[in-house]
């Protein structure tokens, strides 16, 4: 069963249907106990960063996802619920993450649109799991706020898009996964990347 984190904050439904059209079991769930005991869990987020730390601490899950992630089960953040998974952010003023990956949130400054809304390439930067059969295609962004690429943090890149600079589109260290854009509405690579989180869920439940 995917845990699917319901914090008051995410588009539970489009994502929620994707799993339910790949044919796998999920479970909104909003305690530790329900998150602990699945085999792979989604963070999903829309809104702001600052508010969602908030309502992850009201809800007392923070230390149960820190834990879930050491558990060594997949867990996979999509949009605001990749940015959480790292140290910080400059949205609304400064706002601790996660931190289960390093890096530091900031918001696209330039004589451009923002926010960051449409298809963009990836382009893979590492072999990776996640990437099985998957090919370099269009994936759909909306978002104001990107991962600022660093010396750092350049290890948990997996795939990028371009969008007037370096926009890390994918992040992952062991089995923690992040995903800027949303897989949900973003086609047959979308479908695709969801389909191997979930694969990567189920050999967790068999090992």
């Amino acid at each position: 069963m995917i845990a699917i984190i319901d914090y008051g904050m995410g588009n539970l439904h489009s994502v929620s249907k994707a799993v339910e059209r790949l044919g796998y079991a999920y479970k909104f769930v909003s305690t530790a106990d329900e998150l602990l005991a699945a085999d792979g869990a989604i963070l999903p987020g829309v809104g702001a960063f600052g508010d969602a730390m908030k309502n992850l601490r009201e809800l007392g899950l923070i230390e149960p996802i820190h834990q879930f992630a050491a558990s060594g089960k997949p867990l996979v953040g999509i949009c605001l619920g990749m940015q959480l998974l790292f140290d910080s952010s400059t949205e609304h003023g400064a706002n601790e993450g996660l931190g289960l990956l390093p890096g530091r949130v900031e918001r696209f400054e330039g004589d451009y649109k923002v926010p960051h809304m449409g298809w963009n390439r990836l382009t893979f930067l590492q072999d990776n799991r996640i990437f099985r059969d998957v090919e370099q295609g269009y994936v759909y962004f909306v978002h104001s706020y990107f991962l600022q690429p660093t010396e750092e943090n350049r290890p948990v890149l997996l795939a990028m898009a371009d969008y007037y600079q370096e926009v890390p589109a994918i992040v992952g260290k062991g089995n923690v996964y992040g995903m800027q854009f949303h897989p949900e509405k973003s086609g047959t690579v979308g479908m695709k990347l969801l389909q191997n989180f979930a694969e990567l869920c189920e050999t967790a439940r068999t090992t």
